[in-house]
Protein backbone atom coordinates (compact mmCIF):
# COMPACT_ATOMS: atom_id res chain seq x y z
CA UNK A 1 0.00 0.00 0.00
CA UNK A 2 1.18 3.67 -0.86
CA UNK A 3 0.43 6.30 1.48
CA UNK A 4 -1.67 8.70 0.03
CA UNK A 5 -1.80 11.57 2.80
CA UNK A 6 1.58 11.80 5.29
CA UNK A 7 0.25 14.67 7.05
CA UNK A 8 -2.68 11.56 7.93
CA UNK A 9 -0.15 9.67 8.94
CA UNK A 10 1.99 11.64 10.75
CA UNK A 11 -0.94 12.68 12.85
CA UNK A 12 -2.04 9.34 13.07
CA UNK A 13 1.23 8.15 14.59
CA UNK A 14 1.64 11.57 17.17
CA UNK A 15 -1.97 10.50 18.16
CA UNK A 16 -0.72 7.29 19.21
CA UNK A 17 2.35 8.26 20.92
CA UNK A 18 -0.06 10.77 22.48
CA UNK A 19 -2.19 7.71 23.97
CA UNK A 20 0.97 6.07 25.01
CA UNK A 21 2.57 8.73 27.07
CA UNK A 22 -1.00 9.95 28.67
CA UNK A 23 -1.78 6.36 29.69
CA UNK A 24 1.58 5.96 31.51
CA UNK A 25 1.60 9.43 32.71
CA UNK A 26 -1.44 8.97 33.85
CA UNK A 27 -0.52 5.42 35.86
CA UNK A 28 2.79 6.83 37.03
CA UNK A 29 2.17 9.90 38.15
CA UNK A 30 -1.12 11.51 38.08
CA UNK A 31 -3.55 8.61 39.37
CA UNK A 32 -1.34 7.10 42.10
CA UNK A 33 -1.82 10.62 43.41
CA UNK A 34 -5.58 9.86 43.99
CA UNK A 35 -4.47 6.80 46.06
CA UNK A 36 -4.74 8.10 49.65
CA UNK A 37 -7.42 8.39 51.78
CA UNK A 38 -8.67 11.82 51.66
CA UNK A 39 -10.18 11.12 48.10
CA UNK A 40 -13.19 8.25 48.25
CA UNK A 41 -12.87 5.28 45.87
CA UNK A 42 -15.99 6.37 43.60
CA UNK A 43 -13.83 9.79 42.84
CA UNK A 44 -10.90 7.52 41.93
CA UNK A 45 -12.68 5.54 39.89
CA UNK A 46 -14.23 8.08 38.04
CA UNK A 47 -10.93 10.18 37.59
CA UNK A 48 -9.39 6.84 36.50
CA UNK A 49 -11.86 5.90 33.95
CA UNK A 50 -12.44 9.39 32.67
CA UNK A 51 -8.50 9.90 32.15
CA UNK A 52 -8.30 6.66 30.25
CA UNK A 53 -11.66 7.69 28.06
CA UNK A 54 -8.49 10.48 26.97
CA UNK A 55 -6.04 7.79 26.54
CA UNK A 56 -8.62 5.41 24.40
CA UNK A 57 -9.42 8.36 22.27
CA UNK A 58 -6.20 9.22 20.92
CA UNK A 59 -5.62 6.03 20.37
CA UNK A 60 -9.12 5.39 18.30
CA UNK A 61 -7.88 8.58 16.12
CA UNK A 62 -4.36 7.45 16.19
CA UNK A 63 -5.83 4.04 13.87
CA UNK A 64 -8.53 6.39 12.13
CA UNK A 65 -5.50 8.15 10.38
CA UNK A 66 -3.25 6.05 9.57
CA UNK A 67 -6.08 3.84 8.17
CA UNK A 68 -6.89 7.51 6.10
CA UNK A 69 -3.23 8.19 5.18
CA UNK A 70 -3.27 5.17 2.91
CA UNK A 71 -6.79 5.88 1.55
CA UNK A 72 -7.16 7.03 -2.23
CA UNK A 73 -10.08 9.23 -1.96
CA UNK A 74 -9.28 11.31 0.85
CA UNK A 75 -12.19 13.29 -0.12
CA UNK A 76 -14.05 10.62 1.95
CA UNK A 77 -12.84 11.13 5.15
CA UNK A 78 -12.72 15.36 5.23
CA UNK A 79 -15.95 15.10 7.46
CA UNK A 80 -14.11 12.76 10.00
CA UNK A 81 -10.49 14.76 10.07
CA UNK A 82 -12.56 17.89 10.52
CA UNK A 83 -15.24 16.42 13.22
CA UNK A 84 -11.52 15.62 15.63
CA UNK A 85 -10.06 18.79 15.36
CA UNK A 86 -13.42 19.77 16.46
CA UNK A 87 -13.12 17.26 19.70
CA UNK A 88 -9.65 18.14 19.92
CA UNK A 89 -10.03 21.72 19.63
CA UNK A 90 -13.00 21.77 22.18
CA UNK A 91 -10.31 19.90 24.46
CA UNK A 92 -8.00 22.04 24.02
CA UNK A 93 -10.37 25.03 25.28
CA UNK A 94 -11.93 22.85 28.24
CA UNK A 95 -8.01 22.21 29.66
CA UNK A 96 -7.34 26.24 29.39
CA UNK A 97 -10.68 26.98 30.75
CA UNK A 98 -10.99 24.81 33.66
CA UNK A 99 -7.57 25.66 34.56
CA UNK A 100 -7.74 28.97 33.85
CA UNK A 101 -10.75 28.92 36.34
CA UNK A 102 -9.18 27.03 39.05
CA UNK A 103 -5.38 27.95 39.23
CA UNK A 104 -4.55 30.76 36.17
CA UNK A 105 -1.08 30.21 37.49
CA UNK A 106 -1.21 26.13 36.06
CA UNK A 107 -1.91 27.75 32.50
CA UNK A 108 1.62 27.76 31.88
CA UNK A 109 1.73 24.53 32.73
CA UNK A 110 -0.58 23.21 30.67
CA UNK A 111 2.18 24.65 27.43
CA UNK A 112 3.26 21.68 26.57
CA UNK A 113 -0.07 19.39 26.12
CA UNK A 114 -0.97 23.03 24.20
CA UNK A 115 1.33 23.34 21.71
CA UNK A 116 1.15 19.42 20.98
CA UNK A 117 -2.36 19.49 20.39
CA UNK A 118 -2.06 23.04 18.04
CA UNK A 119 0.67 21.27 15.89
CA UNK A 120 -1.66 18.00 15.68
CA UNK A 121 -4.75 20.01 14.95
CA UNK A 122 -2.27 21.79 12.08
CA UNK A 123 -1.13 18.54 10.28
CA UNK A 124 -4.61 17.57 10.31
CA UNK A 125 -6.16 20.76 8.44
CA UNK A 126 -2.81 20.28 6.17
CA UNK A 127 -3.99 17.01 5.71
CA UNK A 128 -7.24 17.90 4.90
CA UNK A 129 -6.04 20.59 1.97
CA UNK A 130 -4.58 18.23 0.03
CA UNK A 131 -5.95 18.23 -3.71
CA UNK A 132 -6.36 15.06 -5.58
CA UNK A 133 -2.78 15.78 -7.55
CA UNK A 134 -0.97 15.74 -4.12
CA UNK A 135 -2.71 12.62 -3.55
Amino acid sequence: MKIKNFYYLIAGVLAILFAITHAWNGQSVILPMLSIEAVSLSTQTIFTYVWHIITAENLIFGIAFIFMSFQTDQSKFRFTAWLIVTILIVRLMVILGVTAILDVSGVRDTLIDSIAIVIYVALIILGTRMKKKQV
